[in-house]
């Protein structure tokens, strides 16, 4: 269903609008109007105010519609409220007639409507119709520069806009903002774009500035919901304890605004991020019924992609619970990620696509099961991981490869005895593949590889009981390699083992 346009006019205006919205047959239903001095207007795309200043839009706090400020205040005229009400319905088509004589306005809910539905944008258009570097009166020059770096930021651009030409709008536009709640609104999508480029300390900088600001709390939580993402990019093992816990605080106290005001999905944002702290501090079952909110939630609202997310999200979170010696997670980890295939398709997203079938690929193959489900697991396992190699190929994704080539050699020496073939000397040759990419460049994953290809060479089946002069003499040389790399302890100390029962091993066949 539609969400409805909310309308906040006093008694002056309240007919001119009611007679507006009746030039078109059932308008009315869909817009809502509202005594503005009965009830302070949302902070909302999908608001418009009428008064003596002419149709006015407050700052969309609450992420309806494209950040792209229009000139405020417009004149009133009923083709521009028309206009507007129609692109607030995401009509474009009847938006365009009603601003036939308004290009400017025109141009400027195109551009919203390119945003809004990821549309190509030309930018000598957009730099002819809106020049950022012109002369013009105060509010007017801040929108254009606002808006050049939106269009930068977020736009789907004919040629793509340099980190610092969109760097310098925003830095323009926060100079040229009209008051501190516009200057708030353009610091929380140039914090996003910091964010973005991994600039943590400068987005927690301006974010952290602008928050103590005289700032309506729209504003104030929509600049603590970035800064809570910028935090949670910031953690690290091993974490903070203070970041931590002013990471809580904050996620905490955003969480119940937005809750209160009604603002569900950005509420189920929050909850993907609760849940990920609470995980941090072996907090499962917190975690896990934060996460389960969040998917209730985007599925409610209809937001299928990030029901997605929400599902890849908690099936990573079981996944390292069912990995951590909790056996009764496997199966609802495996079936959450098959809930996230559902939406992350291979033709709409084939990275994820191929991310998720290596997951389920190990809890397939990790998960208890008897011999016979064994079997039949290990046959789904091999599956899932031959479609993630089908994306990470080794001339593409090297380092992935690797990784993955490992834990399918990993797999295949827990899977049942084949009937036609020995799993053990199967493993081998994935080890092989790994070890071709995984190079003195990465010792540490190379050592890994190379200790798992002396366990499975142990158990590799000989056609007959003679001594194996070849395998032997390789796995020495792999062993003494181990102790060649810069690698822990451990490792040296599963190398020195190999290397005693290898020897023990040719002294008994020497004597034979």
């Amino acid at each position: 269903m539609t969400e409805l346009v909310s309308i906040y006019t006093a008694n002056g205006y309240t007919d001119a609008v009611a007679k507006a919205l009746q030039a078109e047959d059932r308008l009315s239903d869909l817009v809502a109007l509202r005594d503005s001095t009965q009830a302070a207007p949302r902070a909302s795309g999908n608001s418009l105010i009428v008064d003596s200043r002419g149709i006015l839009q407050p700052i969309d706090w609450h992420n309806t519609s494209p950040p792209y400020l229009l000139s405020n205040p417009l004149p009133f005229q009923e083709e521009t409220l028309l206009g507007l009400i129609f692109s607030q319905l995401d009509n474009g088509e009847r938006a365009w007639f009603y601003l036939e004589d308004h290009p400017l306005l025109q141009f400027d809910i195109g551009m919203m409507n390119r945003l809004r539905h990821g549309l190509q944008i030309d930018m000598k258009e957009f730099t002819e119709m809106s020049d950022p570097d012109a002369q013009q009166p105060h509010f007017e020059s801040y929108r254009i520069q606002h808006n050049a770096a939106i269009v930068r930021h977020y736009g789907y651009l004919d040629k793509e806009a340099d980190f610092q030409v969109v760097e310098k709008y925003y830095q323009q536009a926060l100079e040229g903002a009209p008051n501190a709640e516009y200057r708030a609104f353009t610091t929380k999508h140039y914090a996003t774009l910091l964010l973005d480029a991994g600039a943590l300390a400068m987005a927690e900088q301006v974010l952290e500035n602008n928050i103590r600001a005289a700032i309506s709390d729209d504003a104030k939580f929509g600049l603590k919901a970035v800064l809570s993402n910028v935090w949670m990019k910031q953690l690290a093992v091993p974490y903070d304890p203070a970041l931590l816990a002013k990471l809580k605080d904050t996620l905490w106290e955003t969480l119940q605004f937005f809750e209160a005001n009604g603002r569900k999905a950005e509420a189920a944002l929050l909850l993907m991020d609760a849940a990920q702290i609470a995980n941090f501090s072996q907090s499962f079952a917190e975690a896990l019924g934060y996460i389960s909110k969040a998917i209730r939630i985007f599925t409610e609202e209809g937001l299928e992609e990030l029901a997605g997310n929400a599902f890849l999200g908690k099936g990573t979170l079981l996944y390292t619970w069912a990995q951590n010696g909790n056996p009764q997670f496997y199966k609802p980890a495996i079936e959450s990620y098959q809930e996230a295939l559902k939406v992350f398709r291979q033709d709409v997203a084939p990275d994820v696509f191929a991310d998720i079938h290596l997951n389920l690929a190990v809890l397939y193959s990790e998960m208890p099961a008897d011999i016979k489900k064994k079997g039949i697991w290990a046959g789904v396992a091999s599956a899932s991981f031959q479609e993630a190699l089908n994306f990470y190929t080794k001339e593409r994704y090297p380092y992935e490869y690797g990784m993955i080539c490992n834990n399918y050699g990993n797999a295949l020496t827990k899977f049942p005895p084949a009937v036609h073939s020995d799993n053990y000397e199967k493993s081998l040759y994935y080890y092989q593949e790994a070890l071709s990419v995984r190079t003195l460049q990465y010792p540490y994953e190379r050592a890994i590889t190379l200790l798992n290809f002396l366990e499975a060479s142990w158990n590799v089946s000989n056609h007959s009981e003679a001594f194996n002069r070849e395998r032997y003499e390789d796995m020495v040389a792999k062993a003494q390699e181990v102790k060649t790399l810069e690698v822990d302890a451990e490792m040296l100390r599963q190398a020195d083992n190999h290397l005693e029962m290898l020897e023990q091993l040719k002294q008994v066949a020497e004597k034979a």
